[in-house]
């Protein structure tokens, strides 16, 4: 069995072990775009408008993330024209990303322990979508749902294993973030992949 550890050194591996090498120079220039859009966004929420915005392009970017971290994991070299491949399942994404909220928001009405059970459950969405794109939201909630049972506390001890890397990168003014979120991203696909069933049926 993997731990934060174990899905954390796969993670540099795939990325290459220099900060500035090209896969992980270039997630790094993907976050600094993704960064600029999000700042837009912010921008735009002065006139009402950004709130409608992020609600719509926050799915597809989700699923854009989870396609280029897959990429990078399975071998293949990251590249900013993939991260807007989210575009491509657009309607997908958006529902998907909109139930996802939904849901979150409900339980967390309840107790701020359900909702965060449901953030957990719900993480592996997707890149369930990233991999079978023919699915409905529901379904690949329910898929997530499955995928994460008796896997949230190990989710759980990776997340928190990346505190005092973005500690850091808050010390240099955020700078550093552009190499800690793609590290991230690529070490949650790595758990992606070592929980995802081979044969597993959707």
């Amino acid at each position: 069995m993997l731990y934060a550890e174990d899905f954390r050194r796969i993670a540099r591996r795939q990325l290459g072990y220099r900060w500035t090498g090209n896969k992980w120079g270039t997630f790094a220039l993907i976050t600094f775009v993704y960064t600029l859009i999000e700042a837009g966004i912010s921008f735009l929420s002065r006139f009402y408008i950004g709130t409608v915005v992020g609600l719509v392009v926050s799915g597809p970017f989700s699923l854009g993330f989870a396609i280029v971290a897959l990429n990078t994991v399975r071998g293949g070299s990251p590249q900013v024209s993939h991260f807007f491949d989210g575009f491509k399942n657009f309607g997908t994404a958006f529902v998907l990303n909109l139930l996802n909220s939904l849901f979150i928001f409900l339980w967390s009405l309840l107790l701020i322990i359900p909702g965060i059970i449901k953030i957990f459950e719900y993480s592996m969405s997707f890149y369930i979508l990233r991999d079978h794109p023919e699915m409905s939201a529901g379904d690949i909630r329910r898929a997530s749902i499955a995928m994460m049972y008796g896997n949230k506390w190990r989710l759980l001890c990776l997340e928190f294993s990346f505190i005092g890397w973005y500690l850091l990168g808050i010390l240099t003014f955020g700078i550093l973030l552009f190499w800690v979120i793609p590290y991230y991203q690529t070490a949650i696909a790595v758990f992606y992949e070592s929980i995802k069933p081979n044969n597993y049926r959707y």
